[in-house]
C-alpha cells in the first residue's frame, strides 16, 4: 500500500488536508440554495464511503509495503473495527451540528467557532493518544488558535451593530458540534497500527480504518437526520423528496462528502509521520480557508461594519500563527 515516509511531505500531505476540509461545505452552500439540507447531507455521507472504498482497492491495495486491504480487514480483530465505526457515529452527530451552524450563522463562523474548537481539544485528546511533538510549542499553537475563535466569534456579533441579523443558536451549536469533532480522530486513531509499513496483527491500516469510518458515518446518518430537520430545514423542504433532485444535485453532495474524505484520508496517512496531534491540528487549520471562501466568495460579511473586518483579519494571524507553532512542534 501507499505510505508517506518522510516528515516534510507529511506536513504537505496535512495541507492537503486542510484545503479538503475547508473546501467541502462549498458544495452544502451550492447544493441546498434548492435542496433540502437533509437530501444533501445523505449524498455527502455516500460520497465518504465512495471515496473511502476507491482509495481502498487502489492506494491501499497496491504495492509490498503493509498489508493490502483485504488482507488488512480479514486479520483485524473486532475491537479496532468497532473503533473506527466509533469514529464515524462520533464524526456524524458532530458534523451535522456544524453544518445546522453553517445554515444559521454561516461559513465564515460555524467554521472557525466550531472546528477551531474542535482543533483546540483534538490536539490534546490526540497528543494524549501520541504524545509527539514539543508540548510547549504545541501549546502556543492551540492558544493562538484560541484567540482566532474569540476574534471570530467577536467579528460576527459586530454585524448585530448595523442591523444585520445574527444567530447566538448558531454559534452554540457550533461549539456543540466542535466539542464532538475533537474525540472522532481518536477513535479512529486506536483503531490504527503505529507502524504503516509492518503493521502490528490485529490492528487496521489507515486505509481499512477510513473504510470501516465511513459505514459508520452512512450507518448512523439516518439517527441524526431529524436534527437537520429541526434546525436546517426551511418550510418547503417537506415537499421535496430524494427522488425528485436533479442528478446534478446529488453529484454536488457527494462530490463534497469525497472531498472531505480525500481530507481524512490524506490526515491518516500523514499521522504515521507527524503524529496525531501534529496532523489533527493542520488538518484543522480549514477554517482559515473556510473563513476565505465565506467572505470572498459567499459575501457573508457584506455590510458588516469596518470593524468587523480588523476582527477577521487579527484570526487569520492568529490562525497562521498557530499553525506555524504546530508545524514546528516536531
Amino acid at each position: 500500500m501507499f505510505i508517506i515516509s518522510h516528515y516534510p511531505l507529511a506536513v504537505v500531505v496535512c495541507f492537503l488536508t486542510m484545503l479538503c476540509w475547508g473546501s467541502w461545505a462549498n458544495t452544502q452552500k451550492l447544493a441546498t440554495q434548492s435542496v433540502p439540507t437533509t437530501i444533501f447531507y445523505r449524498d455527502y455521507t455516500y460520497g465518504i464511503l465512495i471515496l473511502s472504498l476507491l482509495l481502498a482497492f487502489t492506494l491501499g491495495s497496491m504495492g509490498s509495503v503493509g498489508r493490502s486491504f483485504l488482507t488488512d480487514f480479514k486479520q483485524a480483530d473486532a475491537q479496532n473495527i468497532l473503533y473506527a465505526l466509533i469514529g464515524g457515529f462520533v464524526f456524524n452527530m458532530a458534523n451535522i451540528l456544524i453544518v445546522v451552524g453553517i445554515e444559521l450563522a454561516g461559513l465564515s463562523v460555524a467554521m472557525p467557532v466550531g472546528i477551531g474548537l474542535a482543533l483546540i481539544l483534538g490536539v490534546v485528546v490526540n497528543y494524549i493518544l501520541s504524545p509527539v511533538g514539543n508540548i510547549n510549542l504545541l501549546s502556543g499553537g492551540v492558544f493562538a488558535i484560541f484567540l482566532a475563535i474569540v476574534f471570530s466569534a467577536l467579528a460576527y456579533r459586530a454585524k448585530a451593530t448595523v442591523g444585520q441579523p445574527i444567530s447566538t443558536r448558531g454559534i452554540i451549536i457550533s461549539l456543540v458540534g466542535g466539542f464532538l469533532m475533537s474525540f472522532f480522530f481518536y477513535f479512529v486513531a486506536r483503531a490504527m497500527a503505529t507502524d504503516f509499513a509492518n503493521p502490528a496483527p490485529g490492528q487496521l491500516t489507515p486505509y481499512t480504518a477510513l473504510v470501516a469510518f465511513a459505514f459508520g458515518v452512512v450507518v448512523s446518518t439516518p439517527l441524526f437526520l431529524p436534527v437537520l430537520r429541526r434546525f436546517a430545514s426551511k418550510p418547503a423542504d417537506g415537499e421535496i423528496s430524494y427522488g425528485d433532485v436533479s442528478r446534478r444535485n446529488h453529484r454536488i453532495g457527494m462530490l463534497g462528502g469525497m472531498v472531505w474524505c480525500l481530507g481524512l484520508a490524506s490526515s491518516l496517512l500523514a499521522s504515521g509521520e507527524a503524529g496525531y496531534a501534529i496532523s489533527y491540528g493542520l488538518g484543522q487549520g480549514a477554517t482559515i480557508v473556510a473563513v476565505l471562501w465565506g467572505v470572498f466568495i459567499w459575501n457573508e460579511f457584506r455590510g458588516a461594519p469596518a470593524i468587523s473586518g480588523r476582527y477577521l483579519t487579527l484570526m487569520g494571524l492568529c490562525y497562521v500563527l498557530g499553525l506555524a507553532l504546530i508545524i514546528s512542534a516536531k
